[in-house]
């Protein structure tokens, strides 16, 4: 009985660890925001997911997770304060108002841009970035969240999430691209950080958490699926991957910056492709080829 005891004490006790991993003052962002999140690798990551938008790509239903989930990311620089950096996923008649708040409360845009083209209601996406204390910096930000999640209780209850799909080999698409991903009901997300790109902002890391990343989203069957994702790319190395990914009759939906100022520059470029499992996986493959550092 005794070790029974002593081993129920050192459970809860690995409990009480783990759930006192996110700093207080990160827990108290999230508090102030109304919103989850979790803490690795030195960075609290918000969730600001869009679950109120109900986007089909070619008249083709696609999840929550295949791409319209919004975040911000906070992590303690060497000097004094963190460094904010974030991707909001808006519809056009947020876009102006969204910018307004941000603008307006002493937060930059960085970034306008779209991830997909065809799809239904139009989607935009804004980087934003700052830089204080968190406290400040969740205040700073709720002005901006705010009109996203009045847009989000306005719509229909979202239903249960898709469930996985039976049809979608995701051993065989981790196989052919060389990295595991993660399930999220229908979706399966593999990201893959740039760890030979040493930016720092501040003393602080920006690392794939903070968005510097390439990530590859699948859905569908082996049969018949969809892929859309974005690559992080050296001045260098964009035409290499622009070609890999054509020659594979992928679709380049977007190329541009997330970040400002950042030195080296670093390009980000969207995709979206549909065919067999196979053959995307191939795809994006062949483009993380072109990539150094692997």
């Amino acid at each position: 009985m005794r070790i029974l005891l002593l081993a129920a004490c050192f459970v809860v006790s690995s409990l009480s660890a783990r759930a006192q991993d996110v700093p207080a003052d990160y827990k108290a962002v999230l508090a102030s925001l109304g919103k989850t999140g979790d803490f690795k690798d030195g960075v609290l990551k918000v969730n600001i997911p869009r679950n109120d938008l109900k986007v089909t790509i070619k008249g083709r239903s696609a999840p929550t997770p295949f791409g319209f989930g919004g975040w911000v990311a906070l992590t303690h620089g060497s000097e004094g304060h963190d460094v904010m950096m974030g991707d909001l996923v808006l519809t056009e008649d947020q876009v102006n108002p969204v910018m307004s708040a941000l603008l307006d409360k002493g937060l930059e845009v960085t970034a306008l841009h779209n991830h997909f083209f065809w799809e239904q209601p139009r989607v935009f996406y804004m980087h934003v970035h700052g830089t204080g204390a968190p406290a400040d910096l969740a205040a700073k930000l709720k002005p901006a969240i705010a009109i996203i999640d009045a847009a989000v209780s306005k719509a229909a209850p979202a239903g249960a999430p898709a469930p996985p799909s039976a049809g979608l080999d995701t051993a065989a698409i981790a196989k052919t691209i060389g990295h595991a991903g993660e399930q999220t009901g229908a979706v399966y997300k593999i990201t893959i950080g740039r760890p030979d790109i040493d930016v720092r902002e501040h003393g602080a890391a920006i690392n794939a958490r903070m968005g510097l990343n390439t990530w590859a989203a699948f859905t569908g069957t082996d049969a018949d699926a969809i892929v859309a994702g974005d690559v992080a790319m050296l001045d260098g190395e964009v035409t290499s991957v622009l070609t890999a990914l054509r020659a594979h009759g992928i679709d380049v939906v977007a190329m541009h910056h997330h970040m400002i100022g950042t030195k080296p520059a670093v390009i980000f470029l969207h995709y979206f492709g549909s065919g067999s499992a196979t053959s995307l996986a191939a795809g994006v493959k062949a483009a993380l080829d072109q990539l150094g550092g692997r």
